[in-house]
């Protein structure tokens, strides 16, 4: 049997550049070397793309994730009708054919055939409906694999981790939706990812300010001072290291974040900005938090490129080896804390410099 990581891909919108991407990394037959990719999507849909873009990948159809093939792209079936592509439209049956992809990655991940699970990009207005009503990849995931976790969004690349307090949400909602316990929550779940999913014994975490200038000592708003600063000083009580609130604009512009393992934004375009505007190509969307593995690549459907080949897979291909690396960070670290020591103690009631366990369980 293999040991390779079982990496599951969901087509997402059929009518973007996901199996573009998809293809385009798998020309490369070394990413055979670090996993079995197994693809939740169409055999039609992936043909007529292949052709398209005139791939040279090949694939094999397979039941499922179980039956998968070493050395192979391998494709599990979820859409039992044709699907028509319509390349950069978004349309009802790309949206369905999306969401029954993702549906089945989904239920063979529960089943254990996969080990992690990476998303192509999705409409979001496109894959709405009475079966998937969430903003999201991360919200659906969190619903279906979350086991009473909450996720958190991290983007990473090559300069930066940021992770967001807010995620799709009106700019008008922002301010309203902050309080002292989210954001230590969030806190306290990119402090253990850092540490657990990416192995950084004592990461830090630098806290982004809400408003201008950090509201200028309650000058220009009040959430840093009622709010953030607050959250951040109870989260240092908990010996998580973290620290501002810092103004968005002058600690990007100076290069602090260089300083950090992590950001965290109050909101979505304050942190994903700064992030895309230095390395959008490398980018990944981590969900942190959940026991599963999931990431996708940093960037949308791209209509306006579909079917013309000139997609970069860049951000495919990292989305895999970030979701490879994580899961055995993970292992690694259930690894090392598998068997703890005892507590040991020297009794000086003796002579004996002979360590004693505090085990009492242990009679040895």
């Amino acid at each position: 049997m293999s040991d390779k990581i079982k990496v599951g891909i969901t087509q997402g919108d059929v009518n973007g550049i996901g199996y573009e991407v998809i293809l385009k990394t798998f020309e490369d037959p070394t990413m055979f070397e670090f996993c079995i990719p197994v693809v939740y999507g169409s055999p039609k849909v992936m043909t007529y793309h292949r052709k398209t873009i005139d791939s040279p990948t090949n694939f094999s159809v397979v039941d499922s994730a179980a039956d998968a093939q070493n050395d192979r792209l391998n494709l599990v079936n979820c859409n039992a009708e044709d699907v028509k592509v319509e390349f950069g439209m978004a349309t009802q049956e790309s949206g369905t054919a999306a969401y029954q992809a993702l549906e089945r990655a989904v239920k063979e991940y529960r089943e254990g055939m996969i080990d992690v699970l990476v998303t192509a990009p999705i409409n979001k207005k496109s894959i709405h409906s009475d079966a998937f009503h969430f903003p999201g990849h991360t919200e659906y995931i969190e619903a279906q694999l979350g086991e009473g976790n909450h996720a958190l969004m991290i983007l990473m690349n090559n300069s930066m981790r940021v992770a967001l307090a807010t995620v799709h949400e009106p700019i008008a909602k922002v301010a309203s939706l902050l309080n002292k316990d989210l954001i230590k929550d969030k806190l306290r779940i990119l402090y253990k990812s850092l540490k657990n999913d990416f192995g950084i014994e004592i990461p830090r975490i630098a806290v982004l300010a809400l408003n201008p200038h950090a509201s200028d000592d309650g000058l220009i708003g009040k959430e840093e001072k009622d709010i953030i600063k607050p959250a951040i000083d109870e989260a240092v009580a908990e010996k998580i290291q973290c620290f501002g609130p810092f103004s968005a604009d002058g600690f990007f512009g100076s290069g602090d974040y260089r300083k950090f393992d992590a950001v965290l934004a109050m909101y979505h375009d304050q942190g994903l900005i700064p992030l895309k505007a230095l390395d959008m190509e490398c980018g990944v969307n981590f969900t942190a938090g959940l026991p599963v593995v999931r990431t996708s690549p940093d960037h949308g459907t791209a209509y306006d490129i579909a079917g013309k080949g000139l997609a970069s897979e860049e951000s495919m291909r990292q989305a895999i080896f970030a979701a490879i690396d994580i899961l055995r960070c993970r292992r690694n670290e259930e690894k090392i804390h598998a068997n703890p020591l005892g507590k040991l103690y020297f009794d000086r009631r003796d002579d004996s410099d002979k360590l004693k366990n505090l085990d009492t369980n242990n009679k040895d």
